[in-house]
């Protein structure tokens, strides 16, 4: 369940790299409160981010102290468990709660998208770069509208796309497939490592395809790279 999670931050962290950044200090902004958030959320911890806001259908806490493990382990018990609405949170922690409102309104420096599909329009993407955020991750599948992703890659925003930076589930699932395949068992902090060098390699592809006079479009270099990887399979199979 760790992998989409941790596999959009370790994106988000090599973007960051390249720029001559880190997670260090960054106030991180990230919706849903299911899997790819919770374990987005513990990632981001561990690389000295400060979550400030997770979300579920009905709205959005903002915690201005930021997450903690003490305050990340009772919204998996919340949501893993007793299935409850993320509002409870601003009732036991004193946070504040936007009734029916994403976080893009919130300033951040990151941004990591990990709850639906369409979750950030272009009136959002305007308003996230107005208050500051440099970085946005896509952990869920296609949550950026095409107006949003224009808008991101012309005020020149590391924008990872969700075709490379959330491929860590699929990725660990071909992991899985291997271990199952030569019967034989990697511990967890194995895996962990496997997952972080697949999505290393995956930003050098695109940024290899994506380069535009010293900027990096990263839309355009994980389309490229896709695109390659699918022709060069077919024609390793003889399909063409």
């Amino acid at each position: 369940p760790e992998a989409t999670g941790y596999g959009c931050v370790y994106f988000a962290e090599q973007m960051l790299k390249k720029a001559g950044d880190n997670f260090e200090g960054k106030n991180v902004l990230i919706s849903g409160s299911g899997n790819v958030a919770q374990y987005a959320t513990e990632k981001v911890m561990q690389l000295g981010g400060k979550v400030i806001s997770l979300s579920d259908s009905s709205g959005t806490i903002y915690d201005k102290d930021g997450f903690n493990k003490e305050k990340l382990n009772w919204v998996m018990d919340l949501k893993n468990n007793k299935r409850g609405r993320i509002k409870k949170y601003s009732d036991k922690f004193n946070a504040d709660y936007l009734d029916g409102k994403t976080p893009w309104s919130i300033p951040c420096d990151i941004a990591l998208p990990c709850a639906t599909q369409n979750e950030i329009n272009s009136a959002d993407a305007e308003l996230l770069i107005k208050n500051g955020c440099k970085v946005v991750s896509e952990g869920a599948n296609m949550p950026s509208e095409p107006d949003a992703i224009s808008v991101f890659l012309k005020n020149k925003i590391l924008f990872g796309p969700g075709k490379a930076a959330n491929a860590g589930g699929v990725a660990t699932s071909g992991l899985e497939m291997s271990q199952n395949g030569m019967r034989i068992n990697w511990q967890r902090e194995e895996v962990d490592q496997k997952l972080h060098q697949i999505m290393k390699n995956i930003h050098q592809a695109c940024v290899k395809y994506g380069n535009e006079n010293g900027s990096i479009n990263y839309v355009k270099g994980a389309n490229i790279a896709g695109f390659i990887k699918v022709a060069d399979a077919m024609l390793d199979q003889g399909i063409v």
